[in-house]
C-alpha cells in the first residue's frame, strides 16, 4: 500500500483566446460544463475517491472564481492563485509537499481512480514519472480523437496528463520545462530539446519511449519511468471543442455501465 500523494491540479488558462470557451461566457476553461458540471469537478471527484491521493492543491491564475463555484466549493482542496507560468506553479506546489508530488490538469476530465492507482502504483519510487497512452490502445477502444503523437521504437504516445515529481531533486527538470512549455504539442521540437543524439534516436525510431525517457533524466542525475496506461480513454483530456462530443459519450458509457 503506498503512502497518499499530495496531488496538484493545474486549473489555470494559457494566453490567448481558448476555443472551448467561444459563447460560453465563462472566465476560465475549469468552469466549462461537461455532463452537467464543470470539467474540474470530475477531476476534484476522482482524486477525492482514490486512497492514493492526499491534500489536493488547485493553482489557477484566479482561484475565487473556481473556489466560489457551488460545484467546486464542497471539495476540501486549497485554492492557490498564481499569475506565474506551470513551472511556477509545479515549483510551489513541490516546495509544499516536501515529497513526492502527484500532479495532473483541470481538463484531465475522464482521469478515474482506478487510473489513478495504476499511475502511482507504477509510478512509486522514481524520481519523475510520466504517465503515456501508446496509439494502438486508443485505436483498439475505437475512440475517434486527435492527439499529439511522439513516435518511437515500437510505438507511438500520448500525454495522460498525470506526472509524479519524487522530490527537490527534479526541480532542475522543472526548470529546463519552463523553456519547452510553449512547445508541448510540437512533438519533435520537444523532442529535439534534449539533444542531437536522443532527437535522432528518437525520430529515426532506433530507441523506444523508456529509454528515451531514461536518458533524458540521467541528464539530471535522475531516473525516470514512463508508466504505460491500459485505459486507453487516458490521453483524452478537453483540449478543443471536439473532444467535447467523445469525453460526453464515454462519460455516458461510464455512467450506462454503473447502472446496469
Amino acid at each position: 500500500m503506498i503512502a497518499p500523494v499530495p496531488a496538484l491540479v493545474l486549473a489555470g488558462s494559457r494566453p490567448g483566446p481558448d476555443p472551448l470557451l467561444a459563447g460560453s461566457g465563462l472566465a476560465t476553461k475549469a468552469l466549462l460544463p461537461i455532463t452537467g458540471k464543470p470539467m474540474l469537478a470530475h477531476v476534484l471527484t476522482a482524486l477525492a475517491s482514490s486512497p492514493f491521493v492526499g491534500p489536493v492543491t488547485v493553482v489557477a491564475q484566479e482561484t475565487g472564481v473556481l473556489s466560489a463555484h457551488p460545484a467546486l466549493s464542497k471539495y476540501p482542496a486549497r485554492w492557490r492563485s498564481s499569475a506565474g507560468s506551470i513551472a511556477d506553479a509545479v515549483r510551489a506546489g513541490m516546495e509544499d509537499a516536501g515529497g513526492p508530488l502527484f500532479v495532473t490538469t483541470a481538463d484531465n476530465v475522464l482521469l478515474t481512480p482506478s487510473m489513478i492507482a495504476q499511475f502511482l502504483g507504477e509510478a512509486a519510487g522514481t524520481d519523475v514519472a510520466i504517465g503515456l497512452v501508446e496509439r494502438h490502445t486508443v485505436e483498439a477502444a475505437g475512440h475517434s480523437t486527435q492527439r499529439t503523437w511522439l513516435p518511437f521504437r515500437g510505438g507511438a504516445w500520448s500525454g495522460a496528463n498525470l506526472f509524479l515529481l519524487g522530490g527537490p531533486q527534479v526541480l532542475p527538470l522543472v526548470e529546463f520545462w519552463r523553456a519547452l512549455e510553449q512547445d508541448r504539442k510540437k512533438g519533435l521540437k520537444l523532442l529535439g530539446a534534449f539533444g542531437p543524439g536522443l532527437f535522432l534516436g528518437a525520430a529515426l525510431r532506433l530507441i523506444d519511449i523508456h529509454v528515451f525517457a531514461r536518458r533524458a533524466a540521467g541528464r539530471f542525475g535522475l531516473d525516470a519511468r514512463i508508466v504505460a496506461m491500459s485505459a486507453a480513454e487516458a490521453c483524452i483530456d478537453a483540449d478543443k471543442p471536439s473532444d467535447l462530443p467523445v469525453i460526453e459519450a464515454i462519460l455516458a458509457e461510464r455512467q450506462a455501465e454503473a447502472s446496469a
